[in-house]
């Protein structure tokens, strides 16, 4: 009994060490696939939680992460420099990690596309572009997107032969009438769709990119427990507490005009399960579920309408929450080592 302790203890010390050593750029694991990460780090900071957990997974290689805009007049942000805020919030959280990165920050644009067929301008736009169109790599590149469309959809306006080289993730859209019902006081239109209408409608009804979708009542059962941000959060560290920190003044300004109860959700943490967290052999996000449809044509208003031209599109409808939330507890402890 005693040898099995020892041995057992010996294999997670050297587990431990090989993980560190690569995330200060050891070669334990090395990357699989290429990921830019798109998200309103200035709103809802389960943008920055996603983040830090990506940004501990060697299985990815992080080419650069954009900070994009809210709505305007946003309660989380109502200034009219969101993307930037975004992306200054987002080097932020990069320097309380303490890692060593020369991956680029980049503001997006600090508003949405006027129209479905004038793209914004912007430095992420031109990144975009140019890191789909790269041919001195075979590692498949995703575009993980927790807000508005507004980049991905200004850059394949710009450049349409990218639309087949990448896979955008997004979180976001409302619910398929067959698959689901909306929540109880649902907003209309879904939260991220309304950022940028006009963007999901080049995305959607006029590109050819491949989608991975994960639809409000998807989103939601990333569900994280007060308690869990207590005890497996908020006591690793410098990431910890802040992260931590962020979530619980943030709750306690709700509180004061809804009761929220004991939970929160993380609703981009799903970017991290479905490419991070895809299995082994045959990769894919195999615990998670989803279903083939016919991509819907988006309205003005925001909602879906029948397209018989649509193109086969994943959405998914269930997360394996337990395999996501382990491991971003597991990576914090060991960063914390």
């Amino acid at each position: 009994m005693l040898k099995t302790t020892c041995f057992l203890f010996l294999l997670l010390v050297s587990y431990s060490s090989c993980f560190s050593q690569k995330l200060i750029g050891g070669t334990a694991v090395t990357p699989r696939m290429r990921v830019i990460i798109d998200n309103d780090f200035s709103g809802d900071p389960d943008g920055l939680f996603q983040l830090a957990h990506l940004l501990l997974s060697p299985s990815v290689e992080t080419r650069a992460i954009i900070g994009s805009h809210l709505k305007v007049g946003d309660g989380f942000d109502p200034s009219k420099t969101q993307a930037q805020n975004a992306a200054n919030q987002a080097k932020e959280l990069v320097k309380v990690m303490g890692l060593k990165s020369n991956v680029p920050v980049i503001a997006g644009s600090n508003m949405a596309m006027p129209n479905d067929s004038t793209p914004v301008k912007s430095e992420a736009v031109n990144f975009i572009i140019k890191e789909a169109l790269r041919t001195d790599t075979k590692l498949p590149l995703y575009l993980l997107c927790g807000a508005g469309l507004t980049e991905i959809a200004s850059a394949v306006l710009t450049d349409p032969q990218i639309a087949d080289k990448l896979t955008l993730i997004w979180i976001g859209g409302p619910e398929y009438p067959d698959l689901a019902v909306p929540p109880p006081n649902y907003s209309n239109p879904e939260y991220n769709l309304n950022i940028d209408i006009a963007a999901a409608r080049v995305v959607f009804n006029q590109s050819t990119i491949p989608i991975w979708q994960v639809p409000r009542n998807t989103y939601r059962q990333a569900i994280l427990p007060y308690s869990q941000l207590l005890l497996k959060i908020k006591p690793q560290g410098k990431v910890g507490s802040y992260l931590s920190g962020i979530l619980e003044n943030l709750m306690t300004r709700i509180q004061k005009f809804v009761n929220i109860g004991e939970t929160y959700i993380l609703g981009d943490s799903p970017l991290v399960l479905l490419t991070a967290l895809q299995s082994s052999f045959e990769a894919d996000p195999s615990s998670s579920t989803y279903v083939m449809k016919m991509a819907p044509k988006i309205n003005p208003q925001g909602a879906y309408d029948f397209n018989h031209k649509g193109r086969p599109i994943r959405v998914y409808t269930q997360l394996d929450s337990n395999l996501m939330f382990n491991d971003f507890f597991a990576k914090l402890e060991l960063l914390n080592q």
